[in-house]
């Protein structure tokens, strides 16, 4: 029989059993409970050794202020009033509900987590120097990790060494994200390695059922709820150093689907000169960040670096003498000598509402994770009339489209131009590995296109490193081939190309205050002589630190 269809009966018998709970439930006098949709709490079971809930068919669910909750099959079973009069004694106030044998064996199903050492349930996975140096040794590369988990015998590695055997290879290989896509067969295992997603293996499907509780566990998510999205983190310890991961697990047509953002500290320490910014574009920034009020809005979609440029400039301006505030969603990294703070709307503490309490603290400096809404954006831009350098991001497809953008949301056009004093927008390509990136001529039909487009470069961009390119003779670029520094990917690492839009200039401002539309704006862009992403990748190609493809892949054809 099919695994579907056998799953699709497994379904209909259990609603059939969970109807008949509720039927009994309502006979018995007692309130109903399905375990499918209700969590479990570990803490809870404790209350309760495993002996105890079976021999009385009980399971214990919650614990709040000394009242615990029981799910019980039939609370007027001699041994089940015993189990309830010996809680009482011990000052436990004591909740019942019915539920169905399935969801009695589901939970009783979590007490092999309650026999885990402590370490294992803390929300923190723990790698020595020496268990990485060893592990790490065996697993040097991504070939290494494929070979690893393709030879893994299942029937003698447990969870807990294959959870650990992943994450090390996933951070030998500097993956950002590390994906469990549920299929028929288990799970498959993809890193997402300089922005790109690579398959490194499969998981057979009780493995994978094993390995999803430790990480719901881990992350402090409801083990037994399977049928909705859940959101979690946890640390990793490394030789020392700490790593935090954000784990989303949504339902999907096989089963429960992961994704694991590694947080590596290591990843976004990098200073100004670091971004790979031109060094017109380092002048402009530089001069930017030492005025002392003005917003400078970040653009460009999810993954495109935005936090890392934006951190590094929090570093630039970072001195004992001036107070720096964030409010982030989330705190992705932790900066020695910045006051972080992070959302929380349940408590009331939103983008608008820190912003506004921030303000309160007398900063210098303040960075704000996202303009979403019209108050934050108002508030954000009234703090830069008032005194204060503001760092934001916005959700934009170029540096043009953010006023726009600012307007949709509601903001006045007489407070933009005042207050904005740079966007840039940004996206990332990945870089040729420098160990094994060979120089290649320039082809004939090419050279032509190249020249035409450095000829009509903007007089600020520095044409010294492009000279072959306008000289008669032969150029050349570098191309991509593969070792193992690379994985035989031929990339190593990843570069930003930029596109920097100065706001503060009176041309500009008054074109914002006509409400200009994006294509005006565009056109006025183009006449002070912006240079677009584009160009930059391009000019980037010609430094030989990327290749054409990836330029276009994040920007689009090239129109030469």
């Amino acid at each position: 029989m099919p695994s579907n269809l056998q799953h699709q009966l497994a379904a209909l018998q259990r609603d059939a059993e969970e109807r008949d709970a509720e039927r009994r439930a309502k006979t018995l006098g007692f309130p109903y409970v399905d375990l499918r949709k209700t969590p479990i709490s570990l803490e809870a079971m404790k209350f309760l050794p495993e002996a105890d809930a079976k021999a009385t068919q009980t399971a214990a669910i919650q614990i709040r202020a000394h009242e615990l909750a029981l799910v019980m099959f039939d609370p007027h079973l001699e041994p089940a009033k015993k189990l309830v009069a010996g809680l009482i004694q011990k000052k436990l106030k004591v909740k019942i509900y019915v539920g169905s044998q399935s969801s009695l064996d589901q939970a009783w199903a979590f007490y092999r987590f309650i026999s885990l050492p402590t370490a294992d349930i803390t929300g923190t996975l723990g790698v020595t120097a020496e268990e990485l140096a060893e592990l790490g040794a065996k697993i040097n590369s991504f070939q290494a990790l494929k070979v690893e988990l393709d030879s893994l015998d299942y029937s003698r590695v447990g969870t807990a060494e294959l959870y650990r055997r992943i994450i090390v290879g996933a951070l030998q290989n500097k993956a950002s994200d590390i994906h469990f896509e549920a299929t028929q067969g288990g799970a498959e295992i993809r890193l997402r390695i300089d922005g790109l997603l690579h398959s490194a293996g499969d998981v057979p499907p009780k493995p994978y059922e094993h390995l999803l509780s430790r990480i719901k566990l881990v992350s402090e998510m409801k083990l037994n709820v399977k049928d909705e999205a859940q959101d979690g983190r946890f640390t990793i310890t490394v030789a020392g150093k700490e790593i935090e991961v954000r784990v989303s697990i949504i339902p999907s047509e096989f089963g429960e689907t992961v994704v694991m953002r590694i947080l590596d500290p290591a990843g976004i320490s990098v200073t100004l000169p670091e971004l790979g910014l031109r060094s017109d574009l380092l002048k402009l920034v530089e001069q930017q960040l030492a005025k002392p009020n003005g917003l400078i809005l970040n653009t460009g979609p999810t993954g495109s670096g935005k936090t890392t440029t934006l951190y590094a400039f929090l570093r630039h301006v970072l001195t004992p003498e001036i107070k720096i505030i964030t409010v982030e969603d989330p705190i992705e990294y932790r900066i020695a000598g910045i006051e972080q703070t992070q959302i929380d709307p349940e408590a009331g503490y939103t983008f608008a509402s820190g912003l506004r309490a921030i303000l309160r603290q007398d900063p210098d400096v303040i960075l704000v994770g996202e303009v979403r809404d019209q108050e934050t954006a108002d508030i954000a831009l009234q703090a830069a009339l008032t005194g204060h350098l503001v760092f934001s991001t916005l959700h934009t497809n170029d540096a043009v489209g953010a006023i726009p953008r600012l307007v949709d949301l509601g903001v006045k056009t007489a407070t933009v131009g005042p207050a904005l004093s740079l966007v840039i927008a940004q996206r990332l390509v990945r870089r040729l590995c420098a160990k094994c990136r060979k120089p290649q001529e320039v082809p004939a039909e090419l050279r032509p296109k190249v020249r035409a487009f450095l000829e009509h470069l903007p007089p600020q961009v520095d044409q010294a490193p492009y000279a072959a390119f306008l000289a008669d003779g032969p150029a050349t670029v570098n191309t991509q081939t593969g070792c193992e520094a690379c994985n035989q990917f031929g990339f190593r690492g990843r570069i930003g190309i930029f596109e920097f839009l100065e706001t503060d200039q009176p041309e500009f401002q008054e074109a914002v205050l006509q409400s200009a539309s994006h294509v005006a704006l565009r056109k006025l862009a183009q006449e002070q002589k912006m240079t677009s992403m584009q160009a930059d990748g391009i000019l980037k190609f010609l430094a030989g630190l990327t290749t054409l493809a990836e330029v276009e892949s994040v920007t689009g054809p090239i129109e030469w």
